[in-house]
């Protein structure tokens, strides 16, 4: 896989459930907020475009839960992303740290509304441009 960006993350006690294992929601919590960082990263606040009348969103989303996490656990969240007609997709994979097992590994479709309307966003075929896996 050709990732374009990662963010190394902790597993906290609180995202556990009674087996001792995080819980499958916090799973999209994770690959949401790498998301969220690689966009910060390339200079895009959600707030800002949110002002503008840009709202990105998820559309669709799969797990595939492969490795359960434990509390205490590091991992890395890493992506690569394509273009689809007018929806960008996230290809997220996370692993645990140090043996670097796979975690989950994720797709999560994204589409732009822009001033209410489905549309394609000439800002994030600009700025997504460098980053295109073909």
């Amino acid at each position: 896989m050709n990732y374009i960006y990662e963010l190394k993350m902790k597993v906290r006690d609180y995202e556990c459930d009674l087996q001792g294992i995080v819980n499958n929601a916090n799973y999209q919590h994770y690959i949401e907020h790498t998301r969220h960082e690689f966009l910060l990263s390339a200079g895009i606040s959600f707030a800002q475009l949110h002002e503008q009348g840009i709202d990105p969103v998820v559309a669709r989303l799969t797990m595939a839960f492969k490795t359960p996490l434990k509390s205490g656990d590091e991992f890395i969240s890493k992506l690569y992303l394509k273009k689809e007609g007018i929806k960008y997709v996230f290809y997220q994979d996370i692993f645990r740290l140090p043996d670097k097992k796979i975690v989950i590994k994720s797709t999560v479709e994204t589409v732009c509304v822009i001033n209410g309307r489905l549309s394609d966003s000439e800002l994030f075929n600009n700025l997504f441009a460098p980053y295109l896996s073909e």
